[in-house]
């Protein structure tokens, strides 16, 4: 029964701590380390505080910073997962992240990837603020470089809440005393000047510490305070708020939501492509249709300006959740093509092909039509019996399909098909259907010019049988009672000289044809002439 209550507390703590981040240092109270969760080795982050190696007030710290961290909930901070209390150890596991210091130093993107990267992420750590001054009445008291950590999916979380004070709590000290000297730096001007302090605001200290963030976003870590007048690197849609946040009155800076409200018009530091983007997808539950249609069609065209990690861990999970209990039908289709690009096989094997899949299985036309024309984009990237059995059996229905530009895609399609059919679904049920429409397709012209092309990008892949079935004498006798015109849409390079001849060798020998079409307009000659002709 003792064992039982002397056990080891971590025995209960479900991840592993990993090997120590740098980017914190003398700047938090804690030391950051890569974790993994048991059994499933999903990464995360583990904040460590060495009890023995601490002041029992940093310890007092750490545990208020954690007890809110479990308490405050919001898009833009920190996502808490659990914590463990031990007599040598204080641990916290949150989502994986790396401090934004680190993410900024090694970063690798350039131009406009990167411009919308930083404005993005100081939109979200505005709305964070924003959060806590108006909605919470609380004061972060640490806005830096070191209390920003960054997400897999390029996202700005805030965190840091060791000096987080509710707003009139002490009016006799209005700003906490840091007790680590390298944080003194980010101290509004006010915290020396008593006189100042009665233009405090609820948001004063917070905006002071975003235009800190600001400032390191483009430049590095601040060194000294008067760092802060040299406004070179910072964006010129954005020098006029940067120079209001980081004023000496407190009572001139502005509050978070009115931030919001001003970049967010046209042409300010808020109204971007990326911005638009993300703001849209985190209430797309809420668009219409037709919102989200016009969205779907114009978010392939913005997808090459955006970093890559926010559209693999962002905008992809959230256009796969649209795809799966939306209504977003096939209009998702061509983004979700952009961004399978972007992944090795095995995600794209379980993120994207599963959506392929389910929308061959759809009766609407309009997605069926969308997947033949879009089918070069992703065939590459499904397995040979995925085709076979789950993709070939959907689209065999095109050709049978009331619809002849349904039929025509549906042959159109055979030519990226065929590598990936069996000799069955190739040899068997694709000639089954060809032969079908060359006899009874009302639109026989077209028909005959889309098989004659395919059959001679996939004739390769025919058996020597399927190869003779195929052959232009073949497809001249489907067509013995076709007009003649029909036979002028054929491609001249889809015939060898060998197969010129034959071709010449069976138009003489038609004679009932050739009395009533003369050298000039037969088949051949003009296939010489119109090389091009599709």
């Amino acid at each position: 029964m003792w064992s039982f209550f002397s056990r080891d507390p971590t025995k209960d703590f479900p991840y592993e701590v990993g090997d120590p981040v740098r980017g914190l240092e003398d700047r938090s109270v804690w030391t950051l380390h890569r974790g993994k969760k048991r059994g499933t080795q999903d990464e995360v982050s583990i904040f460590l505080f060495d009890v023995n190696k601490n002041s029992e007030t940093l310890f007092d710290i750490a545990k208020a910073s954690l007890k809110k961290l479990k308490t405050m909930r919001h898009p833009s901070l920190l996502h808490y997962l659990d914590s463990c209390e031990t007599e040598k150890f204080l641990y916290v596991a949150t989502e994986y992240v790396e401090p934004l210091a680190t993410h900024i130093e090694n970063m690798k993107l350039e131009g406009l990837q990167r411009d919308l990267f930083l404005a993005w992420g100081i939109f979200q750590i505005t709305r964070a603020l924003s959060f806590f001054n108006n909605d919470g009445n609380v004061k972060h008291n640490n806005v830096c470089l070191y209390s920003v950590f960054v997400t897999l999916a390029g996202e700005w979380k805030l965190g840091g809440f060791e000096f987080l004070t509710a707003h009139g709590q002490d009016t006799s000290s209005p700003l906490p005393i840091k007790i680590l000297p390298a944080l003194e730096i980010y101290d509004p001007p006010e915290k020396k000047d008593p006189a100042k302090l009665k233009s405090v605001t609820k948001c004063s200290s917070d905006m002071w510490g975003l235009g800190c963030l600001i400032w390191e976003a483009f430049n590095g870590p601040l060194t000294n305070q008067p760092g802060l007048k040299t406004v070179d690197k910072i964006p010129k849609q954005l020098v006029t708020l940067y120079c209001e946040l980081v004023s000496a009155n407190p009572a001139s800076r502005p509050n978070p939501a009115d931030i919001i409200t001003r970049c967010r018009k046209m042409g300010g530091y808020f109204k971007n492509d990326l911005i638009d983007t993300m703001l849209f997808l985190e209430e797309i539950q809420i668009k219409d249709k037709v919102e989200k249609g016009k969205f779907f069609s114009t978010l392939s065209s913005y997808l090459d300006n955006f970093p890559e990690p926010v559209c693999i861990h962002k905008i992809l999970p959230q256009l796969l959740t649209t795809f799966h209990y939306g209504d977003a039908g096939s209009a998702v289709l061509t983004p979700l093509s952009k961004l399978g690009k972007l992944l090795d096989d095995a995600d794209y094997q379980k993120q994207i092909v599963p959506c392929v899949v389910k929308l061959f299985a759809s009766n609407d036309r309009t997605t069926r039509s969308r997947l033949l024309q879009q089918l070069d984009q992703f065939i590459m990237h499904l397995q040979n019996s995925t085709v076979n059995d789950q993709i070939f059996p959907q689209v065999v229905h095109g050709f049978l399909d009331t619809n002849a530009i349904i039929r025509e895609q549906t042959v159109k399609s055979i030519v990226h098909l065929a590598p990936k059919l069996n000799y069955n679904n190739l040899n068997v049920e694709v000639l089954r259907h060809f032969a079908r429409l060359q006899s009874k397709d009302d639109q026989g012209g077209i028909s005959l010019r889309n098989q004659a092309f395919s059959i001679y990008i996939f004739n390769p892949y025919f058996t020597s049988l399927a190869k003779d079935r195929s052959s232009p004498e073949a497809i001249l006798r489907n067509f013995k009672q076709t007009k003649r015109k029909y036979c002028l849409a054929i491609p001249a390079e889809i015939w060898t000289s060998n197969n010129f001849k034959k071709f010449e060798t069976l138009e003489r020998n038609d004679t009932s044809e050739k009395s009533a079409h003369n050298s000039q307009t037969s088949p051949v000659i003009l296939f010489r002439l119109h090389p091009a002709l599709v």
